[in-house]
């Protein structure tokens, strides 16, 4: 899934300077909050049309994909939904061979019956509702943070019963504004999800690590699926007596084009924001967190490239891992960059003082918001070394995946060591229905070299007095020979070979799994996380809790005047703004559009992020672009707007003001990348493919005409 918020340097315009504004808003609202500044943008729906509970609305044609991993759009009454090729990569790469590479080839379902089951579900949104009243009214600022999580818990389990009834609706609370606030939403959740189609990934991916996250873009950055559901179009689960869902609403797509100012609406789940951040946890990401993911992702990354590059069936084997990897490692390595670039720290301090001055002249102030300030000092101070280890956990340990999967088998180790022979058998057969799926995208001769070189990225860069005993041995025992402790290791252990872990299976011993040196390691560094360094974290966040929900607390009430968006939190969010060309750096100004020629002028067959298909090169070349071509004749790809969105927004529906599609939205710009932490309304930058450089693609170059009949075409 990958990070969409962006923010952009020295916007520019002819005449005058246009800012983007600041917002991942709830719809609830729209019509309180936004829908005034809306209209002056360039809306032209009522606020019912954009949400309302009764009736069909926008809301209705937007989905979750799975838990908040990406957003899609109904784009037709047949349930055809669009959302990012890199959205769908994981589905491609799984239903990739050898001999059905998808991912290079591309994937069309001529016919229905075509259609793959693609294993992740889809929820629309019922309604959403304030419950901030009923919660806090069992909370007071007495209570831990275990007291206060206990009493929010009883009263949200409370009305998410009530609001479920007797439907099978999936229904929660969820907090906002760092605990303020509390929302409750209602989702009707689909989880017979088919694979329509998908370009093939020099088309879905172009340009590939190279050009993410920069602009100009030229990448056709989509993929289509289909929503399915009983014959009453209720939802349920995989049965070829499944039909395609008719939705309450699908978006219209518009062939008119974007031109400079358009009003641009995204509708979508934003996965996580930071907005609220102080300066103390500017200076830990700055210095421990995103360091730390930029060197140990860096690592892996050179691991899978360099076997990629000698093995077809490996690169099919990994794309999708090394894709999701490579995105968050250049994602923190331009954030860094960018807070630094844009003195976000020196910012949010300013911010700080301000409102310790404003606690300062009053002692009703003074008595609530006692320690705020210098809780995150000591907070973050605290947490920092203990952090650490809980990234490295997961960043190093488990980036092996044969400690991953080691660890799948604890439950068994524990059955084993009983005498529940039906329980044994239960799991048994729950492993076993696994084993063809874990091994089908693995390979041994890359897991041994990422365990060798993590295991030595986490002995060097963790206080040895916060390293387990176990692997401190181990490691003295090889004297820092971490290549042959991981031969060794792989050569020993049953969780790195397809049948080896079928011949334990087949006579299960807990003493196998006890022995096994990957096991070991998993176990030791597992349980020292859990014993040693968990409980400092729980601790430390005790405070640092308090201090984040009185920060933002005081900080709107500093400024009751300001409307503040709350962070994103994988729940639906629209953000509006405009078409806007913009300049990154002095002398250089950059166009809002892309245009079809652009790939031409960055092709080159010696590199695959930039490799061009025949037939793709053919069309362009003689513009052979049908009714998708602008009033130039060009076709236009890619095009920028000025949304606030974040990761959880790919795929998300870019939308005119007459809610007609124009454009998926997929990416950011590198001049951009703090904005999940600090939005610069100077810069702000979202890159969207161009609708009609999608339908080209299905119809031209695809010959799925048979989908754009599907569609609502507005000419």
């Amino acid at each position: 899934m990958k990070k969409i918020l962006i923010v952009l340097a020295g916007l520019m315009l002819a005449t005058t300077t246009v800012k983007a504004d600041e917002g991942m808003w709830l719809p609830l609202f729209v019509k309180r909050l936004n829908y005034v500044d809306m209209q002056k943008q360039g809306l032209q729906l009522t606020p019912e049309e954009i949400y309302d509970v009764n009736n069909a609305s926008l809301k209705d044609a937007i989905v979750r994909l799975g838990r908040g991993f990406c957003t899609g759009e109904i784009i037709s009454d047949q349930g055809l939904m669009l959302t990012n090729h890199h959205c769908g990569y994981g589905v491609i790469q799984e239903k990739s061979t050898e001999e059905n590479n998808y991912l290079d080839d591309g994937f069309w379902a001529m016919k229905k019956s075509d259609e793959l089951p693609a294993g992740f579900s889809v929820s629309f949104l019922v309604r959403m509702e304030d419950v901030s009243e009923a919660v806090n009214a069992a909370l007071n600022e007495e209570m831990t943070l275990e007291e206060r999580n206990k009493a929010i818990k009883m009263v949200a389990d409370s009305l998410e019963e009530d609001a479920k009834g007797d439907s099978d609706y999936d229904v929660n609370v969820r907090s906002f504004y760092e605990g303020n606030e509390f929302y409750l939403f209602v989702y009707e959740t689909f989880p017979d999800v088919r694979l329509v189609g998908a370009p093939p990934s020099s088309v879905g991916k172009y340009g590939g690590d190279t050009d993410n996250w920069m602009w100009p873009r030229h990448t056709g950055d989509f993929t289509l699926f289909r929503v399915y559901a009983d014959k009453d179009n209720n939802p349920a689960e995989y049965s070829e007596e499944n039909v395609p869902y008719t939705p309450k609403h699908y978006l219209p797509i518009s062939l008119k084009g974007v031109e400079e100012g358009d009003f641009s609406m995204i509708f979508g789940y934003p996965g996580s924001t930071d907005r609220y951040l102080t300066s103390a946890g500017i200076q830990y990401e700055l210095e421990t967190r995103q360091p730390s993911y930029v060197k140990l992702r860096r690592q892996v990354l050179d691991i899978y490239e360099a076997e990629m590059a000698e093995s077809d069936k490996v690169r099919l084997q990994y794309a999708s891992k090394h894709a999701s990897i490579s995105n968050y490692w250049k994602y923190f390595k331009g954030q860094s960059a960018g807070l630094k670039r844009l003195k976000v720290y020196d910012k949010k301090k300013a911010t700080e003082d301000q409102l310790a001055a404003w606690i300062e002249e009053d002692a009703k102030r003074k008595e609530l918001y006692t320690g705020v300030l210098d809780g995150f000092e000591k907070g973050y101070a605290n947490l920092t070394e203990v952090n650490k280890i809980a990234i490295y956990l997961n960043e190093a340990i488990f980036r092996t995946e044969a400690i991953r999967y080691s660890r799948a088998f604890s439950n068994l180790k524990k059955l084993l060591e009983g005498d529940d022979e039906e329980a044994i058998k239960a799991e048994v057969e729950r492993l076993k229905a696994g084993l063809d799926a874990h091994y089908k995208d693995y390979s041994k001769v890359i897991d041994e070299q990422v365990f060798a070189t993590m295991l030595m990225n986490y002995h060097d860069d963790i206080d040895e007095s916060m390293q387990p005993k176990e692997v401190k041995d181990m490691i003295a025992k090889y004297k820092g020979n971490y290549e042959k402790l991981a031969a060794d290791a792989f050569e020993k252990t049953i969780f790195a070979d397809k049948e080896k872990t079928a011949a334990f299976l087949e006579k299960p011993k807990a003493k196998t799994i006890e022995k096994d040196p990957i096991y070991q390691v998993m176990r030791a560094v597992f349980n020292h996380y859990m014993s040693e360094v968990r409980p400092t974290i729980v601790a430390e966040n005790e405070g640092l809790s308090r201090s984040k929900r009185l920060f933002v607390k005081g900080l709107r009430a500093m400024n009751a005047d300001k409307t503040y968006a709350p962070d994103a939190n994988s729940t639906m969010r629209f953000t509006y703004g405009q078409v806007k060309s913009y300049h990154p750096r002095d002398a250089v100004k950059y166009d809002f559009v892309t245009t079809a020629e652009g790939i031409l002028e960055k092709e080159d067959p010696s590199d695959f992020e930039f490799i061009v298909p025949e037939k793709l090169k053919t069309l362009i070349k003689n513009k052979d672009y049908g009714q998708y071509a602008d009033e130039n004749g060009d076709l236009i790809v890619n095009f920028i707007s000025n949304n606030d969105i974040t990761g959880g927004n790919s795929g998300s529906p870019m939308i005119n003001g007459n809610g007609e599609l124009i454009g998926t939205a997929f990416d950011g710009n590198w001049e951009a990348m703090s904005g999940d932490i600090a939005f610069e309304t100077e810069l702000q930058r979202t890159i969207g493919v161009d609708i009609r450089y999608t339908l080209f693609i299905i119809d031209k170059y695809a010959g799925a005409s048979h989908l754009i009949e599907e569609m609502k075409l507005v000419k």
